[in-house]
């Protein structure tokens, strides 16, 4: 006599109800994935809303790098071939608040994993690409917001972009920057143990920011720490979007005479890399 487990009998039934749901409804895997993207979107997308102090946390430093570095010690900085640093700095800020946004996506990734979120989330029949999909597609709408919020302050402090749509451009070319670095925050998310291990990324982030060309130009610094900054990922994006904004500052090396072309290949190397990562990441968690 052969014994039946119901356990089994009831998975099978519920595979089947499902798989019978799915051709009645018409929909495919695809549509299913985007569905669970959304949804996670409009998880994280709630957050911010009942919680708006996030986004005002993450804009507080750049306001306050702004205020520092452009009222009390822009006097005493250089631009190269002259110049206002006003101008030199606006795009560089800009810059630092894609980079150091990476921080915040990680922060939020490990708290959902220590909370057992990102665990619920794969006992369901998700995608494991639609969860990291959906964090990266949430953090990049926030970086529309810290966009838009930052250039209104820069605006308000007196910076005007000499281009007309150049800065339609130069803005494209910030969340492309952003993108690539929410993987990097992802994958680091999953990595750490707990949020305040996330929290001394910082000084990961800071060091990255300072050693490139935001704040200073590289042709101004020692000639070896001149090189590592042309060559920062982050020095490409914000020598790009000074040219888009009006206000170009050209080194002598090739990738300074190259910033745009940069621009746009530093964030696809670091999407290659790290995206992957992520998603191995995610599906290696244990349950």
């Amino acid at each position: 006599m052969t014994t039946v487990d119901p356990n089994a009998v009831g998975a099978t039934s519920a595979a089947t109800s499902a798989v019978d749901l799915d051709v009645s409804s018409g929909h495919g895997r695809t549509y299913w994935v985007l569905a669970d993207v959304w949804n996670i979107v409009r998880r994280g997308l709630t957050h911010y809303r009942r919680q708006p102090i996030n986004i005002a946390w993450q804009l507080g430093f750049p306001i306050l790098s702004v205020l520092l570095y452009g009222y009390v010690f822009g006097s005493a900085m250089q631009v190269p071939g002259g110049g206002d640093y006003g101008d030199f700095l606006m795009p560089g800020m800009f810059v630092m608040t894609m980079a150091f946004g990476f921080i915040n996506t990680a922060t939020l990734v490990v708290y959902d994993s220590t909370k057992g979120v990102i665990d619920r989330f794969r006992s369901m029949p998700m995608a494991p690409s639609a969860v990291v999909a959906g964090r990266g597609i949430t953090d990049l709408l926030v970086a529309c917001a810290e966009l838009a919020i930052m250039m209104l302050t820069a605006l308000a402090m007196g910076w005007r972009p000499d281009t007309g749509l150049g800065y339609l451009a130069a803005f494209g070319l910030l969340l492309w920057l952003r993108f690539a670095l929410i993987w990097i925050g992802v994958w680091l998310g999953l990595l750490v143990p707990n949020p305040e291990a996330a929290g001394g990324l910082f000084a990961v982030a800071f060091p990255l920011t300072m050693i490139s060309s935001i704040f200073v130009a590289p042709q101004l610094m020692p000639d070896w720490l001149g090189w590592i900054a042309a060559w920062n990922p982050i020095s490409s994006t914000a020598a790009a979007t000074r040219d888009l904004f009006g206000t170009p500052v050209v080194g002598d090396s090739w990738i300074e005479q190259n910033a745009l072309l940069m621009a746009l290949v530093w964030p696809v190397v670091l999407t290659l890399i790290f995206l992957p990562l992520a998603v191995r990441r995610f599906q290696k968690l244990s349950r």
